[in-house]
């Protein structure tokens, strides 16, 4: 709407607003995506202590709002109003600019994420390749963390975390690379399209069966590749190394407190609807309907894209409940002698079939 009052104003009167008018409508899109996300993330809190306190058989939060629906936000207020306390010893200002770059991080990588059609703040043609490479700097908070609370306990926890998401993060690229070899494009969009317009529906004659074109079932070994690895990308349970309370007393995390504690939470769950959203985006055909055919093509993509990402969201959640911690080695050995292997083999396999098919979308391998 700003967009088109300076366009009208710059028709009718000469005004040239049309290069601000670019500016300000990026701004204030900008601004809405970062309220949107933000209060998401409250509320996905909040889910994640639900579903933990619902399978345990607990009320959970239910005292602050109805159904304890303004406990993130008394959260909040308790953290902003807290002392916060930096130890003697540290190095305060990468103490205190770890936090901050946690959060950047988790905010600037959905500028690319397109959550409908035309809905996203940059459409880049590297889009898949910019989400990985802000991700894969997330680590670097985590040792700035540990390494400037000059303690032992913290260091020892950002190692561990640094080691988890390098080795994780050659898997995820893996499972990319499977997904670009069908497509053919980097763009986060075109991965969506691609879901739309080739497939195991169109093949069998009813492409009105829109879900059978998504990714995760010819590519079902690299879906559950990626879930598991975005599980330990994050830091969630069962790959809670970083942050094991029995091991490391809260790992990296040890020293802080008030603010900059409540801002490295921010950015793991900001980091965690990333994975979610990128899940959807490759696996499960973004903002497409299940079916192409009315009611579901009524409902609007955002919101497909929405119950799409909570449907994950909610599987992160349950993977919390039922799978108990592995222990570091374990957690090493998935990822290098498991992961790595069938990613790798995968990638072979979906080449070979894509050459003697030619089945890829917009050139596939080509």
């Amino acid at each position: 709407m700003i967009d088109w009052l300076l366009m009208a104003a710059d028709y009718l009167f000469g005004i040239p607003f049309l290069g601000w008018g670019v500016t300000i409508g990026l701004v204030w899109k900008s601004l809405l995506m970062l309220i949107l996300l933000l209060v998401i993330t409250a509320y996905i809190l909040l889910a994640d202590r639900k579903i933990w306190a619902a399978v345990q058989m607990r009320r959970g939060p239910n005292v602050v709002g109805a159904f304890g629906l303004l406990q993130s936000f008394a959260d909040l207020l308790k953290f902003v109003f807290k002392e916060p306390v930096i130890p003697a010893g540290a190095d305060k200002v990468v103490f205190l600019l770890a936090p901050l770059i946690a959060v950047l991080l988790s905010l600037v990588a959905w500028v690319v994420i397109p959550v409908d059609e035309g809905w996203a703040l940059a459409d880049i043609n590297v889009g898949i390749l910019y989400v990985f490479a802000i991700s894969s700097l997330g680590v670097y908070a985590i040792i700035m963390a540990g390494w400037a609370s000059n303690s032992k306990y913290p260091f020892l926890g950002a190692l561990r975390s640094a080691a988890q998401m390098v080795s994780y993060e050659v898997s995820i690229g893996f499972v990319i690379v499977t997904v670009l070899l069908v497509v053919g494009s980097l763009n986060l969009s075109d991965i969506v399209t691609a879901q739309k317009e080739m497939g195991i529906a169109h093949a069998l004659g009813v492409p009105w069966m829109n879900f059978l074109n998504w990714f995760f079932i010819p590519l079902f070994p690299m879906f559950i590749i990626f879930f598991i690895s975005a599980l330990a990308e994050t830091n969630r349970p069962p790959f809670d190394l970083p942050e094991a309370e029995s091991e490391l007393v809260a790992g990296f995390m040890v020293e802080y407190g008030s603010t900059p504690y409540m801002m490295f939470m921010l950015g793991e769950y900001l980091a965690i609807m990333l994975m979610c959203a990128m899940t959807v985006i490759l696996f499960l055909g973004g903002w497409a309907a299940p079916l192409e055919i009315a009611p579901f093509t009524w409902i609007p993509g955002v919101v497909w894209f929405t119950l799409k990402s909570f449907m994950v969201f909610f599987m992160f959640a349950m993977v919390k409940m039922f799978v108990p911690r592995y222990r570091y080695d374990q957690l090493m050995r998935l990822g290098w002698k498991v992961f790595l292997p069938i990613s790798i083999f995968m990638i072979v396999v979906v080449a070979f079939v894509l050459k003697l098919t030619g089945w890829g979308w917009n050139g596939g391998i080509a």
